[in-house]
């Protein structure tokens, strides 16, 4: 596989969630079937070990970033032996840079193509320390950005840090998910104006799923325009409705093709919003993301819990109720009856 020409082709990649039972177990079993729901769903690759993962499992009484990550990797291949195709398997990397390089070589040794770099444990570091940081990392791996928004543990990341991080060579892709338009802006004019056309650029902005995808960003680089495009989506809202987002994002491409855009497809950007409002639960500042993640996989039969690693993640008041109306409400977004139609194949 090509791993920049197969980027850039513009995919849909759900942050894997975590599966734990009543007793907040690892159960593997839903594990390996949440992993299954995504290649037969279409996706074009899967990021383990992400936020959706939960951070925690790297905490050593839990010890569960290696299995996490070892057991995706293996049912990926698996389901992919069958049906072969290109696939990018994309592992979180966290920590400092002694951490971070343990867990890209980890990542490496494992069949992973690329590492989700957090910059979530640089929080007051200089962007000289940040910078030499992921050039230290890509030493190792190939490397994909990740503009994660404070409200869930990163921090704010400028044009300058952008721009310099778009000169390191192997720098793959950045995901974009400070849900902030300004924020986004500044990444976008970075790479324009870096001159990388090899970087593919996916939306983690929840909150802006469609318009991302529908927009060109447009700049000044050398006395000429240049136009930079989000070609796909790494999120965590992709993690359920995952085949309803592959059938989405095939329709975006084809409406792309058109000279301008049909006012429904503004209407299809508020009805995705408003489904991750209820799913990430925004009016609570984000705490009830995962559960939320979660709550719709347990409705569907394939973990059997929205218990996560720390206790007091749960979800917030009124929001299962905001999950039953937004499926209600957008049923052509959803994939209930693909996940019934399959869920007990992937339990097997």
């Amino acid at each position: 596989m090509d791993l920049r020409q197969h980027l850039h082709t513009g995919h849909v990649i759900p942050a894997q969630p975590l599966a734990l039972d009543a007793k907040r177990a690892f159960s593997e079993r839903h594990q390996r079937a949440v992993t299954r729901y995504y290649v037969d769903a279409g996706v074009g690759g899967l990021a383990v070990g992400v936020h959706s993962t939960q951070f925690e499992i790297r905490e050593p009484q839990h010890g569960l970033f290696k299995p996490v990550l070892e057991l995706a990797s293996r049912t990926i291949d698996e389901e992919l032996a069958r049906r072969p195709r290109p696939f990018v398997k994309i592992s979180g990397i966290c920590g400092r840079t002694e951490q971070a390089v343990r867990e890209a070589e980890l990542a490496k040794s494992l069949g992973y193509h690329a590492g989700l770099l957090s910059m979530s444990a640089f929080k007051a570091d200089a962007e000289d320390a940040m910078i030499a940081h992921c050039r230290r990392v890509a030493e190792v791996i190939p490397v994909v950005g990740f503009y994660l928004q404070p409200a869930a543990g990163g921090r704010l990341l400028g044009y300058s840090f952008w721009r310099r991080f778009a000169e390191i060579p192997q720098v793959v892709a950045i995901k974009l998910a400070p849900f902030n338009r300004y924020q986004t802006i500044d990444v976008m004019r970075a790479l324009a104006e870096s001159g990388r056309e090899d970087i593919a650029l996916y939306t983690g902005n929840d909150d802006s799923i469609v318009v991302d995808l529908f927009t060109p960003f447009t700049f000044e680089r050398d006395g000429r325009k240049v136009t930079r495009s989000i070609v796909g989506g790494l999120l965590g809202h992709w993690g359920v409705w995952t085949r309803g987002a592959v059938q989405l994002l095939e329709e975006i491409k084809e409406a792309r093709k058109a000279p301008g855009i049909e006012t429904r497809w503004l209407e299809r950007a508020i009805a995705v919003t408003d489904m991750n409002a209820a799913l990430f639960d925004a009016a609570n500042g984000f705490r009830g993301c995962i559960p939320g993640i979660l709550e719709v996989l347990r409705r569907g039969g394939l973990v059997p819990s929205t218990h996560c690693l720390n206790p007091h993640e749960v979800l917030s008041p009124g929001q299962a109720e905001e999950l039953t109306r937004v499926a209600k409400a957008y049923p052509e977004l959803t994939d209930d009856a693909f996940v019934a139609a399959n869920r007990d194949r992937w339990l097997s």
